[in-house]
């Protein structure tokens, strides 16, 4: 959660920042793409931008570009998951140039393969990635076959694509009617058990922090699925949709089909952990906020879940009296790096720590969950001015 906090920090930094015209380059390149390709297309590239008729836009380009490709000559390969990468003038001066270059490996796979110049970078593909929660199980299926897979933002992981060996319908009369009846709906539940079988493992393999489970398909086959019982009793169907495909193309289609699903979910366990959060605290039972007592119960290995704003921005600022040398430290919310000490001297800020990448670190250490709250909804917002944006769910209390 750490490394994804430290990308988070950084879109968030990204977004602030603004071309003068459209001078900000991005660059997606996914998963097991040539490298070399892609430095011969940036090439391409930085020779049309001296088709760019401002001086200044054409040259901030060009220097983006070069250091791009001057990054991308440190690897021999793409990373495992690809790499993002951006650069551009991000001097708020005019008359200065500040050419600065970022790059990012997400945690899950890119697909895509995008060079994008523009006035602000696009960070959409990253953001996806990055700021997605919660990971769901899909299944597409019909009588003939089945595909599984795991969703999470935007990304769609194949696990598995399965045939069935279901007997056809027989119409002829008699006993072979009814024998081959019989094997129709033996081969049926058989079927039934090798989707749930490995729907069961993926869940137990990801300790059943996997959501729940979206179905979809042609068809009656889903429904007589959902009836069968054959999956584990943890795993929840959340939504049960008729797709055209039991393919990739199905799984897609799943997707937007869900998409109000997926939101409700999303809001529905953000207002669960808030809503538990605040009885804990009614209760003065199993839970604490504010930065020192959620620090506190993090070392102690108290804590269970860690809860944060993800508007918060806290850091901890050692100051230095440049008069009598004395240094301290506090935690600040706000921007403000100077004031005075008590024997006149100026306090200076000679260090400082993201505090909340510090309370993450914690957590990840002691597998403690780490669960970011939007500053957008009701809850969050309540979160964020009633207990500042941060508190943690107890194990114990001593």
């Amino acid at each position: 959660m750490k490394n994804e906090y430290n990308m988070l920090r950084e879109i968030k930094r990204l977004k602030s920042i603004r071309g003068y015209g459209t001078e900000l380059v991005s660059v997606y390149i996914p998963a097991g793409f040539n490298i070399a390709e892609e430095m011969s297309k940036l090439r391409e590239e930085s020779s049309q931008s001296s088709n760019i008729k401002s001086k200044s836009v054409r040259s901030n380009v060009q220097a983006a570009l070069d250091k791009i490709m001057q990054y991308l000559k440190l690897y021999r390969e793409t990373p495992k998951n690809g790499i993002a990468v951006f650069a551009g003038n991000i001097s708020d001066n005019p008359g200065k140039v500040d050419i600065e270059l970022f790059s990012m490996e997400p945690p899950i796979p890119l697909k895509v393969n995008i060079y994008r110049c523009d006035s602000v970078f696009l960070l959409d593909p990253i953001e996806d990635i990055v700021g997605s929660k919660d990971t769901y199980a899909l299944l597409v299926m019909d009588g003939r076959e089945a595909t599984i897979a795991t969703l999470k933002g935007s990304h769609i992981h194949v696990i598995k694509k399965l045939n069935s060996m279901v007997h056809a319908k027989v119409n002829k009369g008699g006993q072979s009617q009814q024998r081959f009846a019989r094997l129709r709906e033996e081969s049926i539940g058989e079927y039934h058990t090798r989707i749930s079988d490995i729907i069961n493992s993926t869940f137990i393999s990801s300790s059943f922090k996997i959501k729940g489970l979206i179905l979809g398909g042609p068809g009656p086959s889903k429904e007589s699925f959902q009836k069968s019982n054959t999956l584990n009793y943890q795993i929840k169907i959340l939504g049960v949709y008729d797709t055209g495909y039991t393919d990739e193309f199905g799984l897609h289609e799943l997707v937007e089909k869900a998409a109000d699903l997926l939101k409700e979910q999303e809001a529905y366990m953000e207002r669960k952990v808030i809503e538990r959060f605040m009885q804990e605290i009614v209760k003065k039972a199993l839970a604490v906020y504010g930065y020192e007592d959620t620090r506190k119960v993090l070392v102690s290995n108290q804590a269970n879940m860690l809860i944060l704003n993800d508007a918060i921005e806290i850091e901890l600022v050692k100051y230095r009296c440049n008069s009598c040398g004395q240094t301290i430290e506090r935690i600040e919310y706000g921007h403000n790096r100077e004031q005075k000490h008590e024997d006149g001297g100026t306090m200076v800020v000679v260090e400082t720590k993201d505090a909340i990448e510090e309370l993450i670190g914690m957590a990840d250490k002691n597998g403690a969950d780490t669960v970011f709250v939007s500053s957008e909804s009701s809850y969050g917002r309540e979160f964020l001015m009633g207990f500042k944006g941060i508190g943690a769910l107890l194990r114990y209390r001593i």
